[in-house]
Order: C-alpha cells, then sequence, then structure tokens
C-alpha cells in the first residue's frame, strides 16, 4: 500500500519486531513509524507494544488486535496489487526466509542477476534454520528443504533433494568404514536436533536411525563443518557437500541408503487467489536458476 495506514504500520512493526526495519520496508522514518503507533494507542486508549532498546513485542492486548487485523492488512495489499500495474511487474518489497546453508550457498550468489531483471524490487532476505511461520512473521515467501508436512500453504518444487552419508576419508581410515547401518553405532554421527533421527531408504525399504555423538546443534551449518573437519558420520544433501565430494574431500558412506525420494527444495507461501508479481519473479528466477545446476544429483 502506497499510503500507509496506522494499521498496515502496527501489523509490519509486529511482524518485523523492529520500527528501524518496518520503515524501511514501508519507506518512513524511525519517527514518524513511532509517531503513527502513538497515534494509534491514543485513539484505542490501550498499549498495544512494549518497546525495549532491542526489540519491540506485542502486549497480550497488542496480541489479540494484531490476529484481528493482519488479514485484513493482507487482505487490502492484495487487493491493490490485484488492480495497479504491480501485478504484472515485479516491485515493493519481498520478505523471504531460507535456510542458513542454502541461502548462502544458492540463494546469496546469484541475486545480482536477480536484481539485474528486477531493478524495482527490494528483496529482504533472513538466513535461519528455525522453521517460523510465514503468515505471523509476515513473510511472502519461504524456502523450505526436506519433506513437506502438511500447513495449509501452497509449495512449488524447485529442485530435487538428494542426502547421502558421509564422511571425511581421514576419519574413516582411523574409525573403520561402515558395512551396514548396524555398524554407525560404533560411529559418531553427526545431525541437529530437528533432523535426528536419519529417516532413510535403503535396500530394505524405509529405515530409521538414530543419530548418537557428542555433538548437540541445532545448526546446519556447524554439522557441516564439522563432517568436513572429519568428526564423524552426516548425511548432507548433495547440493550442500557437491564440491567437497567432487574434490574428495568428503566421500560417500553406505551409498545404498539415501534420504527419503520425497524430500525437495521448495518454495512456500500463503495460499490466495492472487499470488502477488514479486513472489511469482522470485519463484520463476530460482526454478530457472536451479534448472541447469549439477549440485542436486551429485554424489
Amino acid at each position: 500500500m502506497h499510503d500507509q495506514s496506522d494499521l498496515e504500520i502496527f501489523a509490519r512493526v509486529v511482524r518485523t519486531g523492529s520500527l528501524t526495519q518496518a520503515g524501511a520496508e514501508l519507506g518512513l522514518s524511525v519517527a514518524v513509524v513511532s509517531k503513527r503507533l502513538k497515534r494509534l494507542e491514543e485513539r484505542l486508549a490501550v498499549r498495544l507494544l512494549h518497546r525495549t532498546t532491542r526489540r519491540v513485542a506485542p502486549t497480550d492486548v497488542g496480541a489479540a488486535f494484531f490476529e484481528r487485523i493482519a488479514p485484513i492488512v493482507d487482505a487490502i495489499a492484495e487487493a491493490e496489487s490485484l488492480v495497479s500495474q504491480t501485478a504484472t511487474r515485479a516491485r515493493g518489497t519481498l520478505r523471504v526466509t531460507a535456510p542458513s546453508s542454502f541461502g548462502r550457498l544458492h540463494i546469496v550468489p546469484h541475486l545480482r542477476a536477480f536484481f539485474a531483471l528486477h531493478p524495482d524490487l527490494v528483496l529482504n532476505l533472513e538466513l535461519s534454520d528455525d522453521f517460523e511461520s510465514i503468515v505471523e512473521r509476515g513473510y511472502d515467501l519461504a524456502i523450505r528443504v526436506g519433506a513437506l508436512e502438511s500447513s495449509g500453504l501452497t509449495a512449488v518444487r524447485l529442485a530435487p533433494v538428494r542426502r547421502v552419508l558421509c564422511a571425511r576419508p581421514s576419519y574413516l581410515d582411523a574409525a573403520g568404514r561402515p558395512q551396514s547401518l548396524d555398524d554407525l553405532r560404533g560411529h559418531v554421527c553427526l545431525a541437529t536436533e530437528n533432523q535426528n533421527p536419519w529417516r532413510l531408504t535403503g535396500p530394505e525399504g524405509p529405515c530409521t536411525v538414530s543419530a548418537s555423538g557428542p555433538l548437540r546443534t541445532h545448526s546446519n551449518e556447524v554439522v557441516r563443518e564439522a563432517v568436513i573437519g572429519g568428526l564423524g558420520i552426516a548425511l548432507r544433501s548433495t547440493w550442500d557437500v557437491h564440491a567437497e565430494l567432487r574434490d574428495g574431500l568428503l566421500e560417500v558412506v553406505l551409498p545404498a541408503y539415501t534420504a527419503a525420494a520425497s524430500a525437495g527444495i521448495f518454495a512456500v507461501y500463503p495460499s490466495r487467489a492472487f499470488v502477488p508479481a514479486k513472489t511469482r519473479a522470485f519463484i520463476a528466477f530460482l526454478k530457472q536458476t536451479y534448472r541447469s545446476s549439477s549440485a542436486w544429483a551429485a554424489g
């Protein structure tokens, strides 16, 4: 929306948790954002936000108010896009969240080409391994890697995912090369907390392996660097370690076993009748970019 309402400003502040970021996305100064929020609170005679030096968060009343007005704000923005030139031309701010490793390796390196195609678009890219609600946080689009669960969101498959068990050759020389899944019990197995146990497919069909080792983390970057450093065995996507597999820095272990075939790289976004041009442009760009990549089938 070009003439931002107090409700839109409030919703954007709640979603970003920051007056500064909300103002940047809406093209307003922090002073204007603060003034408009104060005006809204005075009109409603309630305190809507807790403000600290580091973050802004809604009060209980503010959270309930946000739940009611957020769909209205989104519907107005969608209606305006539908009847304006933004329906055919990508412009405005696109808020995207993606996993840290994937974003670093397969989104950021392509941004120069993307902005050359869409000079009127501003991309707010957040890299995180936490699966946040894209609706509650106000993201237009999220990149998800793996097997999707039912969520009510629209999903577009961008590329396949192949996950293999792998380790540094020096680790395998010292600890031995496992010949069966049972042999993994004697090895250091590396996995993030939300990817343990490993769900694999092998000659006997689907199977589950509990990854046990001394490392506990929620970060895929930590697991990636640990397996490259020779700490143990990890289940990694070929898009993440294709260069290391190609160069011999990592070696595939138990090649008959891979992650579930249903895994993929997906763009997910809120289901709605009209998909903004900025969202469609980003999805189309990624699909075209990944179509020619060798990273998805390496290993």
